[in-house]
């Protein structure tokens, strides 16, 4: 519950020590489960002394118990272990220190582990996090690789070993870390994270030799799963041997079965790539000499034409065919044009026949008045009348002398 104070009515700090430590022993007796890190039994004493930490997290708690409930465990129990305690929290006052009196150690069994283990990769896989659509293709000729092991280790000395014999060009950025214990899963979570940050590392490499289960535990923790998961570059874990099959196997863009075998998935063999460059550039060499040869083969045929050896051939061949249709042209032309001269003639004569100026050779005359009207009939004239007779030399003038008379024909 709150306390009021203020600048002018402060608490001692004895007063808020001996308030926290009423606060803790009203949270009672609490089940923890943590991993051993510190052990202390002295001989003789009557309490063993040891320090529970949080496998995930920096945090960390003193722990006390009787001998007795230790030595009920001791034969299965040491630093690394993990265990399940039942403990009272305590305050000690006088120095402000938070503690847990254990009255109970159990150990976790690795039966136990697994079968959580299991229960979260199923927790995980459910939200995605192992789908193969998030896998992401490795590069296939890295320029920097990050490489976060245990130092001097030989995991360390497997994958740079290797890695340098396929490519010897091959450059690292290598993190050690803790590779197992408590301090483990922040070390190596850190490492990532800063190798991800670093825009010139193409992949990450995590690497580590077999062990037990206990040792390989946190590369199945949850908080290293998700970080690998938010990793804009490509993972590959290399952890264990074969069996061995940690939580980050599953999430990794790449499992190598070792960390030899991550080197040898991460880099290229520069003899292998010097042989298929060569066995490539054969097989262009034949692509292109073949396709050479078939246009060679081609334009041979094509040169062996009658038609390309003489051009002018096909032009020899129809120009007798061309003259023979000029000159049934010109005959037939010739034939026209004389029937229609023919033709012509006859239609003349019969034109020159038939004109009146023909009419007048053979005696006729054509009487026109001053009008210059044709005289057809008696009545178109008058007594004393001047008319204009024109024939066949030319014309003259008449007078009509009396009226003109009709001829009746009988």
């Amino acid at each position: 519950m709150a306390v009021n104070t203020s600048p002018e009515n402060p608490l001692p700090v004895g007063d808020v020590s001996r308030l926290i430590g009423g606060w803790i022993d009203r949270l009672g007796a609490v089940w923890v489960e943590g991993q051993i890190t510190q052990l202390s039994r002295r001989p003789g004493a009557g309490v063993v002394f040891l320090t529970l930490r949080d496998p995930s997290y920096d945090i960390s708690v003193s722990v006390t118990c009787y001998r007795q409930v230790f030595d009920a465990v001791a034969d299965v129990v040491s630093e690394g272990a993990r265990v399940v305690v039942h403990a009272k929290p305590e305050w000690y006052a006088p120095r402000g220190q938070l503690s847990l009196r254990a009255a109970e150690i159990k150990p976790v069994g690795v039966g136990e582990l697994l079968a959580r283990l299991e229960q979260l990769k199923k927790s995980l896989a459910a939200e995605g996090l192992f789908a193969a659509d998030r896998k992401k293709p490795l590069p296939f000729l890295p320029q920097l690789i990050g490489l976060v092991c245990g130092r001097a280790s030989a995991a360390e000395r497997d994958v740079l070993e290797n890695a340098r014999h396929r490519w010897p060009a091959v450059r690292f950025e290598v993190r050690n870390v803790a590779v197992q214990g408590v301090h483990a899963v922040p070390q190596v979570v850190q490492a990532v994270k800063e190798l991800d940050e670093l825009p010139e590392v193409d992949v990450i490499v995590v690497a580590r030799g077999g062990g037990s289960v206990e040792d390989l535990l946190p590369f199945s923790d949850e908080t290293l799963v998700r970080a690998v998961s938010a990793c804009r570059t490509p993972v590959v874990s290399a952890i264990g041997h074969e069996p061995d099959n940690p939580l980050l196997d599953h999430v990794a863009d790449l499992r190598a079965s070792t960390p030899t075998d991550a080197a040898k998935k991460v880099v290229p063999d520069v003899g292998e790539e010097y042989e298929r460059v060569r066995w490539l550039r054969d097989r262009a060499r034949r692509t292109v000499g073949a396709f050479v040869d078939r246009e060679e083969r081609g334009l041979a045929q094509t040169l062996a034409r009658p038609v390309i050896e003489d051009p002018h051939r096909m032009i020899d061949e129809r120009a007798d065919h061309v003259g023979g249709l000029v000159d049934r042209s010109r005959r037939t032309l010739d034939h026209l044009l004389d029937r229609a001269g023919s033709e012509l003639t006859h239609t003349h004569a019969r034109v020159v026949a038939l004109s009146p100026a023909a009419t007048l050779r053979r005696g006729y005359a054509v009487l026109q008045r001053a009008d210059g009207h044709v005289v057809r009939t008696p009545d178109d004239v008058t007594a004393d009348e001047e008319l204009r007779a024109r024939v066949a030399d030319g014309e003259f003038t008449v007078r009509v002398e009396s009226e003109p008379t009709h001829r009746v024909d009988a």
